[in-house]
């Protein structure tokens, strides 16, 4: 069978490669084995600001000009709801973080997203001495809900092979690629932190960082806006509530874990004062890079490879923006970003 891509994994990274290629009207076909699970533990959320240091997001207003008419896109051709709009309140512990937050809109790349009040909703049920900070340009995208149905399209249409991807079958012979009864002009790595596996490409500096996510019933809550103190608090409605993140080095087992969720509601507890309930947690891998930039680029010998990965935490705005760069590169000859470009680590 001959197409013009060959993508390997069908996280965000593929998804948005997908969407790409069939805007050019480019055929291919993805292989995915379930074994990557970062996007659809995600908490989803685009947030064009840096909350813990009140600093502008890499690129923020390109990635959201972007991204969310592609996601409305998909929302009308799959027949989902993914684009939840919904306001960012960043909890303050003191005046020093209200003034550091007043400096922060006086900025230029920030005045736009940041409130230049403090927020007083009345709710008892949060501990607020302090009052909040509002961050616009703010909402959250059903990463489980896109994947999972982009998937059952994909193989509705016979273009997603259910198998582990067999490197060493791998066969780059001049102006293709060979890999069982496939041929194709490229192929594109886009498996998240399971590129560390990967020969080609295993020596690009990707960290995977396992994270945990907490789901929680709180019936005396009644918020209707993500809350970011010590942890991320996001309301999915009926009283549930999405806790995290945790950030985790060493244990890269899929396996929820006591400890993380120790540490979860730990934060949570310092600043929540309401009855709950922990009714779920889930474990997944982040794809992570020591620079905090995503890998895109062509391998330095097979010039009809290519990766596209370590979108981090943030991969729903920026898997769009990478994509389109990654296709630019690829089909018009156009120079990707120094900022992501493996080239940086050569």
């Amino acid at each position: 069978m001959k197409v013009d891509y060959i993508i390997v994994g069908s996280g965000l990274a593929g998804i948005l490669l997908c969407e790409v290629l069939k805007q050019h009207d480019k055929s291919f076909v993805v292989f995915e084995n379930d074994s990557q699970h970062s996007s659809t533990v995600a908490g989803g959320l685009y947030n064009p600001v840096v909350l813990k240091r009140f600093t502008q997001v890499w690129k923020a207003k390109e990635q959201l000009d972007l991204a969310l008419p592609i996601y409305h896109k998909l929302e009308q051709s799959l027949n989902i709801k993914l684009d939840y709009k919904i306001p960012i309140y960043r909890l303050f512990s003191s005046v020093e973080e209200q003034n550091n937050w007043f400096e922060a809109c006086d900025k230029p790349r920030l005045f736009n997203f940041l409130s230049t009040k403090i927020e007083h909703p009345a709710n008892n049920a949060i501990k607020s001495n302090y009052g909040y900070g509002k961050v616009f340009e703010t909402g959250r995208i059903d990463t489980a809900i896109l994947i999972r149905t982009y998937r059952e399209n994909l193989d509705k249409n016979k273009l997603l092979i259910k198998e582990t991807f067999a490197y060493n079958n791998l066969i780059s012979k001049g102006s293709k690629v060979l890999y069982n009864n496939f041929e194709a002009k490229h192929i594109v790595f886009a498996e998240g932190f399971g590129l560390t596996k990967n020969p080609f490409f295993n020596y690009l500096p990707l960290k995977p960082t396992k994270g945990e996510l907490l789901t929680i019933h709180a019936p005396g809550l009644k918020i209707d806006f993500v809350l970011k103190s010590g942890v991320f608090l996001i309301p999915l409605g009926e009283d549930l509530y999405i806790v995290g993140a945790t950030y985790e080095w060493d244990d890269m087992s899929p396996n929820v874990t006591a400890k993380a969720k120790d540490e979860l509601l730990n934060k949570l507890d310092k600043f929540l004062d309401c009855d709950y309930k922990v009714v779920g947690q889930v474990a997944g891998i982040r794809p992570t890079v020591k620079d905090r930039r995503p890998l895109v680029g062509q391998h330095h010998e097979y010039k009809n490879m290519y990766i596209l990965n370590g979108l981090g935490t943030r991969g729903v705005m920026i898997a769009p923006y990478v994509a389109k760069q990654l296709y630019s590169y690829i089909e018009e000859g156009n120079p990707l970003e120094k900022e992501i470009d493996i080239c940086r680590f050569y």
